[in-house]
């Protein structure tokens, strides 16, 4: 039995009871995303190793067979590998970039603490690995294409998106906050 515990503080995968919600938030070939932090939620075991993210935020990677937590958010990392596409794009990758904080890697995914500043793009950049992302802090978020093409977020704690890779864009934080638990998949 193996759990791996990281970010700023440690997080006890404790099984809270049998079931799980009904419905997933993100259910793809990659991924099935459980949203634990509903009224009502309780812990579930997922069958497949899974990442763990609360809000607050306390993040924990674990093999199939332990419980998640109530009141996370439970990444569920399917059978289905894809490696990181070559980046051809002329852009540096995603990740690393300046300020992000890396808390955890392993051979499935790396999992990344990011702090947006108002006003400050990051460097225009390429997404080699598809990723999902939970949203901490409530804010507008502008992405930009390098071709120019913009679209503003409307973020909140607890959001999660799944976003594929191969994409280049550059993100500014245009209002309130923004900090988010990036998870890319191997």
């Amino acid at each position: 039995m193996k759990v791996v515990l990281f970010a700023s503080a440690i997080v006890a995968a404790v099984a809270l009871g049998a079931g799980q919600p009904s419905t997933p938030a993100i259910d793809n070939e990659r991924v099935t995303v459980w949203d634990l932090t509903k009224a009502g939620s309780r812990a579930l075991t997922p069958t497949r190793p899974f990442v763990s993210i609360s809000l607050t935020p306390r993040v924990a990677f674990a093999e199939a067979g332990h419980a998640a937590p109530a009141g996370s958010i439970v990444i569920e990392l399917k059978d289905h590998a894809v490696p990181p596409l070559a980046n051809t794009s002329g852009f540096p990758n995603a990740f690393p970039r300046p300020n992000s904080k890396k808390l955890f890697e392993n051979d499935k995914v790396v999992v990344w603490d990011y702090t947006w500043t108002t006003g400050v793009p990051t460097p225009m950049h390429f997404h080699d690995k598809d990723v999902v992302v939970v949203y901490l802090e409530t804010g507008g978020l502008k992405s930009t294409t390098a071709e120019g093409q913009s679209v503003v977020n409307d973020l909140q704690p607890g959001l999660i998106r799944f976003n594929a890779r191969d994409r280049v864009h550059t993100e500014e934080l245009v209002r309130g906050k923004s900090r988010a638990i990036i998870t890319e998949l191997k």
